[in-house]
């Protein structure tokens, strides 16, 4: 299955430790090339990376990694996420996997994504609310429904069940559902409001959001 990852923005909160989130080393390697090694090594056997800021560097890089991906660059690559993950979802045209180019993860998630029945769109969630690994302030919050829906997906929900991992398995409806809005939460939030977003149970898969110094320090004790 194609796995689309965005890697377009500029990482603001990481622009201190490095020019380019996608290229910023953990353990010596570039987090993209984390993100594609794991993807593959969960099921993934295509790639599709939206990039942006620092697209060439990028770009140069992915075509040194021994899988089959193909860049789909933005030039306003500064929009918010939703606005990635349509063009990459829409540069597709079906069923896909996908995922952040700052998240670390065990491939057994991506596994268990391929395994999930088929659905308008899947996401994997950790219902570890306590967990060290995640930046509670700044995680995007679902609240769930009836046999593991999503009722409501934001940062500041005040009732939640479940944190975002940042992967999923989506189908066309997901491009669907971008088209008019900003984020990919917004999109996510439409199918939602339809039944058609589900959840599978990753608790006790670790997963990490590298967004900030504080996190990237984590992954290099985690990863190193």
């Amino acid at each position: 299955m194609n796995c689309l990852i965005i890697a377009a923005g500029h990482g603001s909160r990481l622009r201190e430790v490095s020019a380019s989130k996608p290229l910023t080393p953990v353990a010596g390697r570039p987090l993209i090339a984390h993100v594609v090694e794991s993807a593959a090594a969960g099921g993934a056997t295509a790639f599709t990376v939206v990039t942006g800021h620092e697209a060439e560097r990028v770009e140069a890089f992915l075509a040194t990694l021994p899988f089959q991906i193909a860049p789909v660059r933005l030039a306003d690559w500064d929009r918010p996420n939703g606005h990635s993950v349509l063009a990459g979802a829409e540069a597709i045209g079906g069923e896909h996997l996908l995922m952040m180019c700052d998240h670390l993860f065990d491939p057994v998630i991506v596994r268990r994504l391929l395994a999930a029945a088929p659905a308008p769109l899947t996401l994997a969630v950790d219902r570890d609310l306590g967990s060290p690994l995640i930046d509670m302030e700044d995680a995007t919050k679902v609240a769930l429904g009836e046999d593991g829906a999503i009722d409501r997906i934001g940062k500041t929900l005040d009732r939640f069940d479940a944190i975002d991992t940042g992967l999923f398995r989506a189908g066309p409806e997901l491009a669907q559902a971008l088209r008019g809005v900003d984020s990919l939460s917004e999109g996510v939030q439409r199918l939602a409001d339809t039944g058609a977003a589900r959840t599978i149970d990753v608790t006790g898969a670790r997963w990490l959001d590298v967004d900030d110094p504080k996190a990237l320090a984590l992954a290099e004790r985690l990863y190193g």
